[in-house]
């Protein structure tokens, strides 16, 4: 008998645009969180630097546009799926600076983009992107294990 194989973890990026005091949330329109709230995201590409990555997603989800230097590396979460798929590294990055007009790019993936309060932040927020966005907000730098089994 062989020994199973390990899975790649897939390696995602999520971008936390803040303006006065609130924060852009997309609303799930796909199958995965359908409903529920985070904040722009994606997978990162073969080769694809991470930095890049963020800038990308930003764009093609939301029609906003941030160099590369405007955004910082803030979080990190390493989630467990539990599911039998593969675990995900995310990377969360705060764009400093950003430019162009707010648009839903994605209507087939995404229900809405709005603004939320950092302090109110909507109760139905998926929870692996949740732990990230918590991590931006109140323990920045650090690594969040999430649903990690005991």
């Amino acid at each position: 008998m062989s020994a199973p194989t390990a899975q790649r973890p897939v390696v995602d990026v999520h971008i936390i645009v803040r303006q006065g005091g609130k924060i852009l949330l997309s609303q799930r329109g796909g199958p995965y969180g359908y409903g529920q709230w985070h904040a722009p995201s994606g997978k990162v590409e073969p080769g694809e630097a991470l930095v890049q990555a963020a800038v990308r997603e930003l764009f093609e989800e939301t029609g906003l546009r941030a160099l590369p230097e405007a955004l910082t590396l803030c979080h990190t979460v390493i989630h467990h799926q539990g599911d039998g798929t593969p675990d995900r590294i995310g990377f969360f990055y705060e764009a400093h600076q950003v430019a162009g007009e707010l648009e839903n790019r994605e209507p087939e993936k995404c229900l809405a983009l709005e603004w939320h309060a950092e302090h109110n932040l909507p109760e139905n927020l998926i929870p692996y992107p949740a732990a990230g966005l918590h991590g931006v907000l109140h323990e920045p730098g650090s690594v969040t294990h999430h649903n990690w089994p005991e």
